[in-house]
């Protein structure tokens, strides 16, 4: 006896094709993002670590040693007047138009040699400036008539080892 055909109407069993970004990967593709994300946190901690344990310090700038200096002029008319103030390189401070009396005190490095210039204007006068270095009077000189000069200079002797934390 034959056996009938039957015609299967099913769908067929092929698996449906699905798009590239669905479909599965396989494990190592997912363990090489895991291993590349871990070594690039390990990276960091490792960073993070280095800065906190190095325990090597920068030097640190010497402090340059000072010594406490005060510059006075008195008198009458205006005068330009120039002074070393707080400077490592030893550059001056000038004021164009002082009005006198004039008195400034600032710290001068040692090795340095603190002085006032000043120089009257075309209206003359008379003026007397005054250095002092650490309390002590050093010199004083006068200028007098127009564009009268006079400087007042003093010494500062080398710093030396215990100066050297002596401000």
């Amino acid at each position: 006896m034959a056996t009938p055909e039957t015609t299967d109407t099913s769908q067929p069993t092929e698996s449906p094709v699905l798009p590239e970004s669905h479909q599965a990967t396989p494990k190592g593709t997912d363990r090489r993002g895991f291993v590349a994300a871990a070594a690039v946190v390990v990276a960091c901690i490792g960073l993070v670590l280095y800065g906190v344990f190095n325990t090597e310090d920068e030097p640190k700038p010497r402090a340059v040693p000072t010594a406490e200096v005060t510059y006075e002029v008195t008198g009458t008319g205006t005068v330009e007047i120039s002074y070393l103030a707080r400077s490592e390189s030893g550059d001056a401070t000038v004021e164009k138009t002082a009005k006198l009396p004039w008195k400034k005190s600032g710290r001068v490095p040692l090795g340095k040699a603190p002085s006032v210039n000043i120089t009257l204007d075309d209206k003359g006068g008379q003026a007397l400036c005054a250095l002092a270095i650490r309390g002590r009077h050093v010199q004083s000189a006068t200028a007098s008539g127009t564009y009268g000069r006079a400087t007042c200079t003093g010494e500062l002797p080398a710093p030396t080892v215990t100066e050297s934390s002596v401000g």
